[in-house]
């Protein structure tokens, strides 16, 4: 009985369907070289976007201050996400390829590695970084500088309960330094005055 015998032709297009699916539509060659490759035109557009993003970073962290670089809230941890979100989508540029990630990565580590060997001369350190910022001073807020650093009380608690201090009397000084992160010094340290070199209201401490 044929009816009763599946058509020979129900199984090929199955085969064929199944092949199209693992197969790009452009054939794999094409399809490596678009995805993973780049065209060469596209790479100093690369170099130059990773060059200016980067140097916009080290703006915008001078005119906002360190803050943005710690963890000093859990929506400062988000907004960093979605800086390095926002900065690899413009360097990488479209289409998104393996080559073009590859530029871009090496292109910030060089800047990175080329910042971090002019910092050892003062002024340009200055002017990448900033100094550190006193804080907290005997156990009183420095106002103007946290308003300078925009840093809220709130912050400096968090940070305060992180180290164990239980009041502000038991701190000798707080320093926010270039990284974002808060130093704290406990009353009654001695402190070499070295340690203070460059660190703006020392003469607080």
């Amino acid at each position: 009985m044929s009816h009763l015998t599946p058509p020979l032709s129900s199984t090929s297009t199955g085969a064929e369907t199944l092949a199209v699916q693992w197969t790009p539509p452009a054939g794999w060659a094409d399809t490596i070289g678009l995805e993973l490759g780049i065209e060469a035109w596209r790479i100093p557009l690369v170099i130059a976007s990773g060059v200016l993003i980067y140097l916009m970073f080290l703006v915008f962290v001078r005119i906002f201050g360190p803050r943005i670089l710690g963890k000093l809230a859990s929506f400062d941890a988000v907004v960093i996400v979605m800086f390095g979100a926002v900065a690899g989508r413009v360097i990488i540029g479209h289409p998104p390829t393996l080559a073009a990630g590859v530029i871009g990565l090496l292109t910030l580590i060089c800047m990175e590695a080329a910042f971090g060997a002019v910092q050892d001369l003062r002024g340009i350190r200055h002017a990448i970084s900033g100094n550190p910022i006193v804080l907290v001073a005997h156990g009183r807020f420095v106002a103007k500088n946290m308003r300078k650093a925009h840093v809220t009380k709130a912050n400096i608690y968090a940070a305060a309960r992180r180290s164990g201090i239980t009041c502000l009397e038991q701190v000798k000084c707080i320093i926010l330094e270039p990284t974002g992160e808060l130093s704290i010094i406990r009353e009654g340290t001695n402190m070499d005055p070295e340690m203070l070199t460059g660190v703006v209201g020392r003469d607080l401490i």
